[in-house]
């Protein structure tokens, strides 16, 4: 996700790398190549050109007043204010204050709309002790109504469908009628077009006239980059939505989207969705995504992902266990859901400050996962309890039962033998699992009771 505008952007900065000052010159040259990286990100050039003023003047106006600041520095830290103050400045949310709350989505086909409307219910479901219901008004669409019902059974959500009726208006309508008293969210996927035309315009302007939402929202493929600003602007001056949704953010994004749909639209993003599965769907926070094109992390949201999968129980168990060498394959399986509960291994390596751009060219294979869990799923239970009896013979067999070679399983045991007595050792000096490695909140540090009890001997 934005790459190549992060490795362009950080050519820009290292102009001023080494420069003792900043001066009009180094300044001019450094605000070039950043312009340059917008436009070749699909912004829009007067917006890029109307963006680089700013951080030239601001840069000019700070030369002389933060003089311990290097001048990299210092322009990172203007490009990044002025970026966020592009996204909009904060995270926006959605307004689901009703007796039910309506949510009403909108977009073209292949946007995107049905799964972000199953990735929505998920979300409010989970994180917002919502019971939604999901309403399928997409009636041109032959397998939109299956989809749909399809992604409701995965995620526990009613779907409301109507096949003797293509109006979807009136669809809406006895959805939500239905929902009052059992459903506090009514979500309507409405149908899409493969472009803006007075037809979809018409008949979306009427399902929100008739079911008044509470908010709409309008989702866009950001893979299309300043095509999907302009179709947002259509929209906007038809239905007057209230927010953005940006999708497929793990695909090849120049992310000129993402930069500019605000200024332009006067609408914030409020949610960023990646991939088809159903947990990837983030709120959109305009300072973390600056972060993350500007090749810093977004430590924030690996803490925030991480805290969602955390179990203190689980934490205190499983240092209990390694503090007495008594950790296994069972630990290590349960410690591993959680990871994979957390998302994409590469995006997460991306939030990690340090980890973005190393991670960039690193093929990471989720399936290593797989066949991890393949070796210990061929194990006994008395063999996942016990590692050290696991003898040649049981290689053999488990390696015959997991689908690996002998090799693989030798090199997953040793790995793990090494990882099992690096824990131990640590948790003689106080170490605690942290939330991604399945255990408690501290990370490392002194155990406090010993050092009460070194401070009470001293006294």
């Amino acid at each position: 996700m934005f790459d190549t505008l992060s490795d362009k952007l950080e050519l820009a900065f290292k102009d001023l790398s080494g420069q003792g000052r900043i001066t009009e010159l180094n300044i001019a040259n450094s605000v070039k190549e950043i312009r340059r990286a917008l436009v070749s990100a699909d912004v829009n050039y007067k917006i890029a050109k109307e963006f680089t003023d700013k951080v030239k003047d601001k840069a000019l106006g700070e030369r002389n007043v933060l003089k311990a600041v290097s001048p990299g520095q210092l322009m990172v830290k203007i490009v990044q204010d002025e970026m966020i103050d592009l996204m909009g400045g904060q995270s926006v949310g959605i307004n689901i204050k009703a007796n039910p709350g309506i949510i009403l989505v909108s977009g073209l086909q292949g946007s995107g709309k049905t799964t972000f409307t199953a990735k929505l219910a998920k979300f409010l479901k989970e994180k917002r002790n919502k019971t939604p219901l999901m309403v399928a008004c997409d009636v041109y669409r032959p397998a939109a109504v299956n989809q749909l019902e399809v992604l409701g059974e995965q995620i526990k959500v009613p779907v409301y469908k109507n096949l003797e009726s293509k109006n979807p208006v009136e669809i809406a309508m006895e959805a939500i009628k239905q929902a009052k008293g059992k459903n506090d969210v009514v979500i309507v996927d409405t149908a899409g077009r493969l472009a803006v035309d007075e037809a979809m315009m018409t008949e979306i302007s009427n399902i929100k006239n008739a079911i008044n939402p509470t908010e709409t929202l309008f989702v866009v493929d950001s893979m299309t980059g300043q095509d999907a600003v302009n179709t947002a602007k259509a929209f906007n001056d038809q239905i007057n939505f209230d927010g953005v949704v940006l999708t497929k953010l793990d695909g090849d994004t120049r992310g000129g989207a993402a930069l500019t749909i605000k200024y332009t639209v006067g609408k914030p993003i409020k949610f960023v969705s990646t991939g088809e599965k159903l947990d990837t769907l983030d709120v959109f926070h305009p300072d973390r995504m600056a972060q993350r094109i500007l090749g810093m992390g977004d430590i924030t949201s690996f803490v925030e992902k991480a805290q969602e999968q955390f179990d203190e129980k689980e934490a205190q168990r499983l240092e209990k266990r390694i503090r007495k060498n008594k950790y296994d394959f069972n630990d290590f399986k349960s410690q591993l859901a959680q990871i994979k509960r957390m998302g994409n291994i590469k995006d997460l390596m991306g939030m990690i400050p340090g980890l973005g751009k190393m991670s960039k060219n690193l093929e990471i294979d989720d399936k290593a996962f797989v066949r991890v869990e393949a070796i210990i799923d061929s194990m006994t239970p008395h063999e996942r309890e016990n590692p050290q009896l696991i003898n040649t013979s049981r290689k053999n067999r488990i390696a015959r039962g997991s689908g690996n070679g002998i090799i693989e399983v030798n090199q997953f045991l040793r790995q793990f033998e090494h990882m099992r007595k690096m824990m131990h050792q640590m948790s003689k000096q106080g170490f605690q699992p942290g939330p991604a490695a399945g255990g408690g909140s501290k990370i490392g540090g002194i155990n406090k009771r010993k050092a009460a009890r070194k401070k009470k001997k001293r006294r």
